[in-house]
């Protein structure tokens, strides 16, 4: 079994190390859609739109590849607490590094269709909280995850993804993590 197993391993690494990967960067932006989530009852929430912007690197081998990214975005919403009569306005900006590990499941001369998953590193570099829950509350860093699927014709790229995030916001009783809806288009530079 172990014999097996190396065999596997060395076959996989070699194909890697001996394929000519393709490489492509660019640039990206697009707008999302952003709500908060709380971990208690009786609240409404309510998305607000924002928009990111920023670059990306894909480097491939035949149809798997791996897609870092770079990005900056504003993030939000609004929500009411009806059951301790509190009301929220969160508005946050972050530097987001997604780090996504893609398939393309069709791969053809000038359009590819892909899907990509992966965890992403926001760091909040601005955050106001207008309303009843303070801002001292507010983490300055949280883990995600991204999941969608895209399309490239010639040197354009379109994305639509969920984001799901850790908790950002945590106080006494209340936590609250943020959910994104993006829609991107980009353009490959090399």
């Amino acid at each position: 079994m172990k014999k097996i197993l190396i065999s596997f391993l060395f076959l996989i690494i070699s194909t890697f190390v001996f394929a000519q990967p393709k490489l492509d960067l660019g640039l990206k932006g697009g707008i999302n859609t952003s709500k908060i989530f709380l971990n208690i009852d009786d609240y409404n929430s309510e998305s607000i739109v924002r928009y990111h912007i920023g670059a990306f690197g894909r480097i491939g081998w035949n149809k798997i590849f791996i897609q870092p990214e770079m990005y900056f975005s504003k993030k939000g919403g609004d929500i009411d607490v009806n059951l301790l009569n509190t009301s929220a306005s969160f508005d946050y900006s972050t530097f987001d590094t997604p780090v996504l590990l893609g398939y393309n499941i069709i791969k053809g001369g000038t359009i590819d269709l892909h899907i990509v998953a992966g965890p992403v590193f926001s760091f909040v570099t601005k955050s106001d909280i207008i309303g009843d829950l303070g801002n001292e509350f507010f983490k300055n860093n949280y883990v995600g995850l991204q999941y969608g699927l895209g399309i490239d014709v010639l040197f354009l790229t379109f994305d639509a993804r969920m984001e799901h995030g850790s908790t950002m916001y945590s106080d006494i009783n209340i936590e609250g993590k943020n959910s994104m809806f993006m829609l991107s288009v980009g353009f490959k530079i090399l």
